[in-house]
């Protein structure tokens, strides 16, 4: 949909702004690469899996890459059922009708969603002569839209969520949301869906995915993009299909990320002087990036995730120390909203306050002039880490173990005091994992071992 210029300021005390500058242009998707690296995910921890040590994207790559608010009230509320629990809201319909003047025709609505090329026939185009009260109904459908495309489209890739109703009526109020946490929080959760054996498609802020790739393993880049602006994200919004979407392309990039080394890496795209000459100064103040090292939960109304930044301590500019016990979320996996509505945040009031808590979680990270895992980690990485997907017997890992010379003149790291948190297991979804299997179980990897 088209960015008018008089929509622009709600946009901006929204905090959405520099997110609607990425939709003014396509984003393609290079699916090969987006895929050899969800192969590297792991649930349990919310990170990749590298031959070298583990990464991840961070609250830091959100604001750097989209420009998104990470502080904030949490987004969360309720999807459907506003007048049980909001002070003058209506029911869903009623309060649509409200807010855009008229309603969708029945071919255009399902439950509780109504179909993207409504919104685009009814507010494609401004009228030069609007009052500024239609300015603001154009500007709740173009939220609603970029909110449903842009950061948290489900695999149905068509259908806009009235669960927005709330927002979009107190527009001013927007601003105060953290958009940043509940897209992290989203993108995790459609990683994590996808490492079960069963789940096929992707969903969720791809284009935060692939950019994030595209900055951290520069040699992984398509050449011809040295131009960039501010959020970094923009710098790959020209790209065009040219990748060949096929399995044979797939396979050799999943080799060549099997073999990826530390060396290749880029640990703080914000130490470019390019980089640093574009970014907007304000976010690197202490008052916006404080939370970037807080290992706290992230929340999306029923989507609670975890961020693990005390497992990428070098993406922070630290050493890497030996990481604590992965926290147990399964419980938390298994909710998605479904199964009738509720007030989201007295149903997960622990985690609400966990993250009304945040401050308490961050973590003092010591920044040096070479950050990167320690000798003891690597050592201990290279002795407990899935490096290789397939079984032991499939073929011997090539890569050496030794802990390389510049790891041991970096030293060792003492891990930070972390604020404690309760494992919520889920027996019947492991059980479930055991007799359904996931990505990593009932494989044949004899494909690997001829490719290798």
């Amino acid at each position: 949909m088209p960015l008018h210029d008089r929509i622009i300021p709600y946009l901006k005390r929204a905090g959405l702004y520099h997110l609607a500058r990425l939709n003014a242009h396509w984003f393609w998707l290079d699916e090969p690469l987006v895929s050899a690296f969800i192969e590297r995910w792991w649930p349990e921890t919310h990170t990749f899996h590298m031959p070298f040590k583990e990464c991840t994207i961070t609250l830091q790559d959100v604001a750097y890459q989209l420009r998104l608010p990470v502080d904030g009230h949490a987004v969360s509320g309720c999807m459907t059922d506003f007048h049980m629990h909001i002070e003058g809201a209506r029911p869903a319909w009623e309060w649509f009708e409200e807010l855009f003047g008229e309603l969708p025709p029945p071919d255009k609505r399902k439950l509780y969603t109504v179909h993207f090329t409504w919104f685009h026939e009814q507010f494609r185009v401004l009228p030069a002569d609007a009052s500024e009260e239609t300015v603001r109904i154009y500007a709740r459908a173009y939220i609603m839209m970029l909110l449903s495309t842009q950061l948290f489209m489900d695999k149905s890739a068509n259908r806009v969520h009235l669960r927005w109703l709330p927002f979009v009526a107190r527009l001013d109020d927007m601003g105060s949301y953290s958009w940043g946490a509940a897209a992290l929080a989203w993108l995790y959760r459609c990683m994590c869906r996808v490492a079960n054996r069963n789940v096929t498609n992707l969903a969720g802020p791809l284009q935060l995915l692939q950019s994030w790739i595209f900055w951290r393993f520069p040699m992984l880049r398509p050449p011809g993009f040295d131009a960039f602006f501010f959020p970094l994200a923009s710098r790959y919004t020209f790209i065009h299909s040219f990748f060949q979407v096929h399995y044979v392309l797939y396979l050799k990039l999943h080799t060549y990320v099997l073999f990826l080394q530390l060396r290749w890496a880029t640990y703080l795209p914000s130490s470019d002087v390019d980089v640093l000459a574009v970014i907007h100064p304000e976010i690197l103040t202490e008052e916006h990036s404080w939370l970037w090292r807080a290992v706290t939960n992230l929340i999306y109304f029923a989507v609670i995730e975890w961020h693990q930044v005390d497992r990428v301590f070098p993406q922070l500019g630290g050493v890497q120390h030996l990481p604590e016990p992965m926290l147990n979320i399964e419980y938390l996996h298994s909710k998605d909203g479904r199964g009738g509505d509720r007030w989201f945040p007295t149903y997960y009031r622990t985690w609400h306050q966990h993250w009304d808590d945040r401050v308490r979680s961050v973590l003092s990270v010591q920044r040096v002039p070479d950050p990167g895992p320690s000798p003891e980690y690597l050592d201990w990485w290279h002795r407990v880490a899935h490096r290789i997907l397939s079984p032991g017997i499939a073929f011997a890992d090539p890569r050496p173990t030794q802990v390389p010379d510049d790891a041991i003149l970096r030293g060792s790291s003492q891990a930070p005091t972390r604020v404690p948190a309760s494992d919520m297991p889920d027996n019947r979804r492991l059980e479930r994992r055991r007799r359904i299997g996931t990505r990593a179980t009932d494989r044949d990897w004899r494909w690997l071992d001829d490719m290798m």
